[in-house]
């Protein structure tokens, strides 16, 4: 069934025992992951997550429903993340919705897909779903989104910084959320210790660093251009880059392209596959992503992500193992593309 954003942060804050499937899609991935998040935190911070990908519930359709009906052996709480997720996993859906019994809830983030699609027409029609579509935040909604991000920090953002961090990320939550961190972080600003933010000290810090722009590591490492991403890595290590915070970027470019890529596999369309991600795909970026989505086909985007989620909890656990392991992982990544260029 559908609900609004109201109604499924209530849900997902409590989620509701009836509720089996928690369906979030739309252009605004970041904002659907956001919404995930709400679920992690109410499940607690000793449940147990379990991820699982489309193209392996399209492998195993009765995976799914058996993660959400399976007790940990300690009897923590468990739950179920879904990403990223297509219409490759109808089966695995239905089996989930037929099952007899679940308690483990279950959240997915599907991407921007069509109202046509037969997932999406499921999720709709089905009392044991709720289902949420999110748009990409524009103007004033983008500004607030970023005001609330801040306070949530205990930084006091100014509309007109408000307007510049969400002009400078192009609205994405996530992209919002890294800028506006890092501003706390350099104002010492906490929620018991709030700071005013300033225009020098985003200044210090914009995303519009040339210096910090891991842009071209991005299109390097998923391109398969193995002596650009050297040089790159080696360009960010000379001004101290944490390696782990370079993870967020790719993670948001490899399930921007295996939602593409999910498209792409079932119209057999490929410009009208990027077409269809919208805002998702700055005007500029559309060839790269193009030539990209060409590399990876759904089953290896899915282990990117799988690689490069490992990376990010190994990044945090230990700075100098973690940069090791996400070093690792990006040359892993750029020399299987590299691979599929040359085939």
């Amino acid at each position: 069934m559908k609900a609004n954003k109201g109604q499924i942060e209530r849900a997902l804050d409590a989620p509701p025992a009836d509720i089996r499937l928690f369906f979030l899609y739309g252009p605004d991935e970041s904002g659907s992951i956001a919404l995930a998040k709400r679920l992690e935190r109410a499940m607690g911070p000793g449940a147990e997550r379990i991820d699982l990908d489309g193209a392996t519930l399209k492998a195993d359709p009765a995976r799914l429903a058996d993660e959400a009906a399976s007790m940990s052996m300690f009897g923590d709480k468990q739950w179920v993340r879904v990403t990223p997720l297509g219409d490759e996993a109808l089966p695995a859906i239905e089996a989930l919705l037929q099952a007899p019994h679940t308690g483990n809830p279950v959240v997915a983030i599907a991407g921007a897909l069509k109202n046509t699609s037969k997932l999406v027409k499921l999720a709709l029609d089905n009392k044991a779903v709720m289902a949420c579509i999110s748009y990409v935040p524009e103007g004033r909604d983008a500004d607030q989104i970023a005001i609330g991000i801040a306070r949530d920090l205990g930084l006091r953002l100014p509309q007109d910084l408000a307007r510049r961090i969400s002009d400078l990320t192009g609205g994405d939550r996530a992209l919002m959320a890294g800028e506006i961190e890092k501003l706390a972080l350099f104002l010492d600003a906490a929620p018991d210790h709030p700071v005013e933010a300033t225009a020098e000290a985003l200044n210090a810090l914009s995303a519009e660093s040339v210096e910090e722009d891991i842009g071209p590591l991005v299109n390097a490492v998923l391109g398969g251009d193995l002596k650009a991403m050297h040089s790159e890595l080696a360009s960010l290590r000379v001004i101290g880059t944490n390696m782990g915070s370079i993870l967020r970027p790719l993670q948001n470019r490899a399930i921007l392209l295996a939602v593409i890529r999910s498209e792409f596999d079932a119209s057999g369309r490929l410009d009208a596959a990027v077409e269809s991600a919208g805002k998702s795909v700055f005007w500029k970026d559309k060839a790269t992503i193009t030539r990209q989505v060409k590399l990876w086909d759904a089953n290896g985007i899915a282990r990117v992500i799988q690689r490069l989620g490992a990376a990010e909890r190994a990044s945090r656990s230990s700075r100098n193992a973690g940069d090791i392991m996400v070093t690792h992982e990006l040359l892993t990544i750029a020399r299987q593309a590299a691979r599929e260029r040359a085939g």
